[in-house]
């Protein structure tokens, strides 16, 4: 049984900076893109950040020069480090991996943890 556990959110005002953690348990032999993604209240799902299992990040245009994705192999953990937060960057985050060379395969997905930026 995979499970993938995320911390880190919070309250923070406009300005600041929160880092998010997302670890996977289990048995797990590889580890291929690990991303984050985001709900606001009345909108869907959206990709925020995805980095492949070499390391190559992508990120949605408008956290781009705020938001650093990164991960950790070895403690199985991906990372979304978010500077100059904006409140319209208010919503659940969700951490996601997949673990087979099948990008639309064995996805996994944590519970979400929640950011609210606002002063």
């Amino acid at each position: 049984q995979v499970q993938l556990v995320e911390s880190g959110g919070g309250l923070v005002q406009p300005g600041g900076s929160l880092r998010l953690s997302c670890t996977a348990s289990g048995f797990i032999f590889r580890i291929n893109r690990m991303a984050w993604y985001r709900q606001a209240p009345g909108k869907e799902r959206e990709a925020v950040a995805v980095i492949s299992s070499g390391g190559l990040a992508n990120y949605t245009d408008s956290v781009k020069g705020r938001f650093t994705i990164s991960r950790d192999n070895a403690k199985k953990t991906v990372y979304l480090q978010m500077n100059s937060l904006k409140p319209e960057d208010t919503a659940v985050y969700y951490c996601m991996m997949n673990l087979s060379p099948d990008a639309t395969r064995d996805l996994y997905w944590g519970q979400g943890t929640q950011v609210t930026v606002s002063s």
